[in-house]
């Protein structure tokens, strides 16, 4: 027994200290998304720990697995803080009297799910002004006409390679594109559209490949594209919103680079994790569908929907441009821009990202 609590508190720690490396493989990233069961995994650890000290004999041994699962609660709680319900709001809320702004949902509906009525009937509920759908192939486009009645501007890019995309807006487009920014068939999707009070807003709509064994051996297409992304938005001339299942969690280090390059704000941190994927596995659990903002945004709700058939849960995000006063909480380090050129693909450049020019 005292073996293999040395063991489990071994993985434990080495699941915790990988991450902290900026490299790329699947397999030391892949360590950012299990950072809260690893989390869960150190305190039954402790408990067990305690009993066996307890109930069968003391040793020398159990002090160093006290302190090597106390290691591993202070280096995932240092990430995964922020997200709890009773840390910092990094957005503030909306005052109480504000009128309603925008509101989003982004699903990705898993290509070979064909319950679309749940999907349809979600929509219908919360009455989102911006739809993302993501995995969605010319099946699911041709029953998501269901909603072109209340979603008179459109913009579809199936695939049957689950990475097609679609966007349904309330809201006038009044310009959108197409973009394939660093994968080929791999599809982004960037509009500039107006609200209801006549604001103009961009929305930068992507879902990057993830790093595993069965896709890439490496987070550098996925992190190049958000890096990219990060750079162009930064210093935005309107109100800006990325959304889209990113194939990250939130505390990832590729994440957070993001936020520092880009200045963008998370609704999320002080109300949430808000984990949307695995619907079906209640302790795999993470949060991978995202949506960040420019700083003027307060946050009037956020909401995890219903399951509706597919492994991700559909994320409501529902803000009011107030040109807020705030900022990110985390501060751009001196090396920043230079971890992210070494992250970067070469031959990617933030001029591919669409920037639609002031007047336009």
């Amino acid at each position: 027994m005292l073996i293999l609590l040395a063991i489990i508190s071994t993985i434990l720690l080495i699941a915790s200290v990988l991450p902290l490396s900026y490299s790329q493989h699947y397999m030391v990233r892949g360590g950012d998304f299990i950072r809260l069961q690893v989390c869960y995994g150190a305190l039954i650890n402790l408990l067990l720990i305690a009993s066996y000290a307890v109930l069968v004999m003391s040793s020398p041994l159990l002090i160093v697995l006290v302190i090597a699962n106390v290691l591993v609660l202070i280096l995932q709680g240092y990430w995964i803080y922020p997200y709890c319900w009773f840390a910092r709001h990094e957005v503030k809320n909306s005052h109480s009297h504000a009128p309603h702004s925008i509101r989003i949902m982004s699903a990705n509906v898993l290509m070979s799910n064909h319950n679309s009525e749940a999907l349809i009937s979600l929509v219908k509920q919360h009455q989102p002004d911006l739809l993302i759908t993501l995995e969605t192939d010319t099946w699911w486009q041709n029953q998501l006409a269901a909603l072109h009645n209340d979603y008179p501007y459109r913009i579809a890019c199936p695939k049957d390679n689950r990475y097609g995309m679609h966007v349904f807006s309330k809201y006038k487009i009044i310009q959108s594109q197409v973009c394939e920014l660093v994968s080929d068939d791999i599809p982004s999707i960037h509009i500039l559209f107006e609200n209801a009070d006549g604001l103009q807003m961009q929305g930068h709509f992507i879902h990057p490949e993830p790093p595993s064994p069965t896709e890439k051996d490496t987070s550098r297409t996925r992190d190049s594209e958000l890096i990219i992304v990060a750079k162009a938005v930064k210093d935005p001339i309107r109100p800006v919103i990325v959304a889209g299942d990113l194939n990250d969690v939130a505390w990832s280090r590729t994440t957070q680079l993001f936020m520092k390059l880009s200045g963008f704000l998370d609704p999320r941190k002080g109300r949430g994790f808000f984990n949307t994927f695995h619907a079906d596995y209640f302790f795999m659990r993470w949060p991978l569908d995202h949506l960040f903002h420019s700083p003027g945004f307060t946050v009037k709700r956020i909401k995890r929907l219903a399951k509706y058939g597919s492994d991700h849960f559909a994320l409501l995000t529902e803000l009011v441009y107030e040109d807020a006063e705030q900022q990110s909480l985390l501060k751009k380090d001196e090396d920043t821009a230079e971890i992210a050129e070494q992250l970067k693909m070469n031959r990617v450049d933030k001029r591919q990202v669409p920037i639609f020019k002031k007047g336009q």
